[in-house]
């Protein structure tokens, strides 16, 4: 018999080998590649090829489910991506025969009524998004709809874009399913993974914590997902295949007529309007909370402004938090007298400074350095940024007594490390501590009463058709890390005052001026993006120029909006070129990407949201 194999992680098709025994599909194997030894998967039976093949050398006992095959060939197409890569991603099983036990399990919690009108409306509708203001009490709504579900013995889905915000959940999900849920992400170690994965398949643990990869387990009776901070962008892939977890668990819950929620207090434009979806506006907050907006114009930092909120707060034996963005990447000349940038005269967007040239990454235009500013005149151009190692070492000096601490990239080398510094902060043994986006989302410390966010205008000039929505999310997010329980203080330095008074307590209104905002651009159209990489320049350019050219023959209503060098050229010494593409035809793209999927310097994003 004869047999197709989609070897796993390799971006090629599928190929031909032979077997003396009946093999069902999207069952693992392994087989031999030239002279490597691969693992694959059987994605169905073939006729008897015109050439010689290998024969295939062992046959595992795991498989996929049929939901899982479902999503498989779902993910495939969708995203343009060949069959083994996207299974690469998938977790097999070995089970056969999964248990599904019914669960008593009983949670003292009381709802307001507000969030029993919340759980009500989840509950009578199968796609929900749950608009809840930071602290306004989702986690409870979500506790009863999980309590709910696993009591019909059922299994949860529970979606967290960044792992970090796994311990937090965690201890909040112990109070009510203790020993009754997993945790999933790409740092537990493979020995945990498989007792965890047996725990759940045999009944015993039917709720699911996790980052992405948690949607490719092996479900059989879901009944549940919840995607929590459904806006966040770490839900979107950056390698191929360029997946969104968000968009496929919306698909899985509809195949597997599992109940959706999807919760965020900042919700994606593309959620907000989408008319499959109930929203409900979950508005307060659970406890007592009262924010104070202090906006600060200071172009130092750390400002005299900041030090002495910092001040007031240790004296007062409370917590702050320090929040600041760290993008290298994108490095904006400033005018420290007017404060305007340097803007392209063809978008009108701030250009970005690459080595004394001024470079717009939308359209590619270029300007040589000048030494004053074209605005006022003024020679005191500035493109500093401020990280957060350096703004520790600055606040040590200058508040020697405080205890302080940095939460980034850095510091998180291990999900272990990172409860080390949660838990000392969670326990008051931190004063202040400063971080980057781990910080922005889901913690709850009631002892939180200052929160200063620093640098947003670098990404609010962001070249991104989403920077502005992004921009304002992260200021809320941010901002409801502090007066979870009581009064609080919020400084924002920004000299942009008008937009953030605008919209920062006003979500809804930005939402409605947003959609205007965005009419030739998601929701309201649909993008795909091109990647080519190669350590080659003139090689990248040739093929970027040849797929224009291809492009430009086809006869599709489609258009081609961009194409060149990328705002970051060279990564890992490849040379990094683009085409973006935009299209209001749903499945368009996805079917004009499938003629690229082949080229190996190609990387294919479908609905991207990283452009640099």
């Amino acid at each position: 018999m004869y047999y197709k194999v989609a070897i796993l992680g390799y971006n090629i098709e599928e190929l031909v080998y032979e077997s003396d025994s009946k093999i069902d599909n999207y069952t693992k194997v392994e087989v031999n590649l030239i002279n490597k030894v691969c693992v694959g998967i059987v994605t169905g039976e073939c006729e008897k090829p015109d050439f010689s093949v290998k024969k295939i050398k062992t046959i595992f006992e795991e498989y996929l489910y049929n939901n899982q095959i479902e999503l498989l060939n779902f993910m495939s197409k969708y995203y343009a991506a060949n069959i083994s890569l996207c299974a690469d991603i998938f977790t097999f099983s070995n089970v056969k025969n999964t248990q599904i036990k019914k669960i008593n399990n009983n949670i003292n919690l009381t709802l307001n009524d507000l969030q029993n009108s919340c759980l009500k409306h989840c509950e009578n509708h199968k796609f929900n998004l749950i608009f809840g203001d930071t602290g306004s009490g989702k986690t409870e709504i979500y506790a009863k709809l999980i309590n709910e579900c696993i009591n019909n013995g059922k299994q949860v889905l529970f979606l967290m874009p960044e792992i970090s915000l796994t311990p937090q959940m965690c201890k909040r999900m112990d109070k009510y399913f203790k020993d009754l849920f997993i945790v999933w992400h790409s740092k537990i170690t493979k020995t945990k993974k498989q007792k965890y994965l047996n725990e759940f398949l045999i009944g015993d643990k039917p709720l699911v914590l996790g980052a992405r990869s948690a949607l490719f387990l092996p479900f059989t009776n879901l009944g549940l997902i919840i995607v929590d901070e459904e806006h966040d962008s770490s839900y979107k892939s950056s390698s191929y295949p360029c997946y969104n977890a968000k968009d496929l668990a919306i698909y899985l819950a509809n195949i597997s007529d599992a109940k959706l929620v999807l919760g965020s207090a900042t919700p994606s434009l593309n959620s907000f309007y989408n008319d499959k979806i109930a929203k409900f506006r979950l508005k307060g907050t659970y406890y007592y909370s009262k924010k104070e907006i202090i906006y600060d114009d200071s172009l130092i930092i750390p400002s005299d402004c900041l030090i002495g909120e910092l001040k007031k707060n240790l004296e007062l034996r409370k917590q702050s938090i320090v929040f600041l963005p760290v993008r290298g990447n994108y490095r904006q000349v400033l005018c420290k007298d007017c404060g305007k940038r340097k803007l392209c005269s063809n978008c009108s967007v701030p250009m970005s400074l690459h080595n004394k040239i001024y470079k717009c990454h939308y359209c590619g235009k270029k300007e040589y350095v000048k030494n004053t500013c074209e605005f006022c005149g003024s020679s005191m151009l500035e493109s500093k940024i401020i990280g957060t190692a350096e703004l520790k070492n600055k606040l040590e000096c200058i508040l020697p007594n405080a205890r302080i601490a940095k939460l980034d990239s850095d510091e998180f080398s291990s999900v272990k490390k990172l409860k080390e510094i949660l838990n000392l902060f969670s326990e008051g043994n931190i004063d202040i501590l400063i971080g980057t986006q781990l910080i922005s989302k889901g913690h709850d410390y009631k002892n939180v009463t200052f929160c200063a966010i620093l640098g947003l205008d670098e990404y609010l000039f962001y070249p991104d058709y989403k920077a502005r929505e992004n921009t304002l999310a992260l200021a809320i997010q941010v901002a409801g890390r502090a007066g979870r329980d009581g009064k609080a203080s919020i400084l924002i330095n920004t000299q942009y005052k008008d937009f953030f008074s605008s919209y920062i307590e006003n979500y809804d209104d930005f939402l409605l001026d947003e959609q205007m905002f965005r009419k030739n651009y998601p929701p309201n159209k649909r993008l795909l993006r091109l990647l080519i990489n190669s350590k080659n320049d003139e090689e990248a350019k040739n093929l970027c120029e040849n797929i224009v050219s291809n492009l430009n023959c086809i006869d599709a209503d489609f258009e081609i909006i961009g194409y060149g060098k990328c705002a970051i050229e060279k990564i890992n010494n490849e040379f990094r070129y683009y085409i973006l593409l935009r299209s209001s035809k749903k499945m368009l793209l996805s079917n004009i990407a499938l003629s690229y999927k082949q080229l190996q310097k190609v990387t294919i994003d479908i609905d991207p949201v990283h452009f640099s």
